[in-house]
């Protein structure tokens, strides 16, 4: 196995388990009113957030594999181009990436198909870029993004989603829990998992290392 670059921390995941499976504590959490301080502002030059308004499967596979391989992300691997372009090209999902000089470096996205709530249902940074405080500055784009999202719902707050909500487990980045909890999401459920192993699978390379 090649060794990481030496500017990564490296955490090794679980071992492979007999029956395929892997084991992790989900954390979900949840924002109901928008934040009062304003965005980020931009921790470096050289940066634009665009949206993909109905990306390539290849595109989002070339995003969601290269920002989630280290985390063992795998259920969108499992889809078959139709189906993957049925979710990222439906009006309710908006995919926003990051670009650092003119080359992605991460995205976040936002799901409102189950109104009136809108679920972060993907967030995270391409590798290379981890540690240079474009985190927090993405994430609080797409909360701000997130509650000025319309159409609006009856009895949510000034008129965006009732809640904005997220999940991170313990295969997620370790630092990932508490920049949530920075940015003002508040845990309302945590639970155990075990689900197939994309390793297992055949989704993601056995000798996959998170990269801290």
């Amino acid at each position: 196995m090649q060794a990481p670059p030496l500017c990564y921390k490296v955490r090794m995941h679980p071992p492979p388990r007999p029956d395929g499976k892997i084991e992790s504590v989900i954390t979900y959490l949840e924002m109901r009113a928008p934040p009062a301080e304003p965005p980020f502002p931009p921790p470096q030059e050289g940066l634009t957030i665009v949206q993909a308004v109905r990306p390539t499967a290849s595109f989002y596979r070339y995003l969601y594999d290269t920002v989630g391989e280290p985390w063992l992300w795998g259920d969108r691997r499992k889809l078959a181009p139709d189906a993957l372009r049925a979710v990222i090209h439906h009006p309710d999902v908006d995919i926003y990436v990051l670009y650092v000089h003119g080359v992605p470096a991460g995205y976040a996205e936002l799901d409102a198909r189950q109104k009136p709530e809108i679920e972060l249902a993907y967030f995270g940074l391409i590798p290379e870029f981890v540690g240079q405080k474009l985190g927090p500055y993405l994430l609080s784009f797409a909360i701000h993004t997130a509650f000025r999202r319309r159409p609006v719902s009856a009895g949510s707050p000034v008129g965006g989603p009732s809640r904005f909500w997220v999940h991170t487990c313990t295969l997620d980045h370790p630092a990932a829990l508490a920049l949530y909890r920075r940015a003002g999401f508040v845990s309302y459920k945590e639970e155990a998992e075990v689900a197939d192993d994309p390793r297992s699978l055949g989704l993601i390379r056995w000798d996959t290392i998170g990269r801290e």
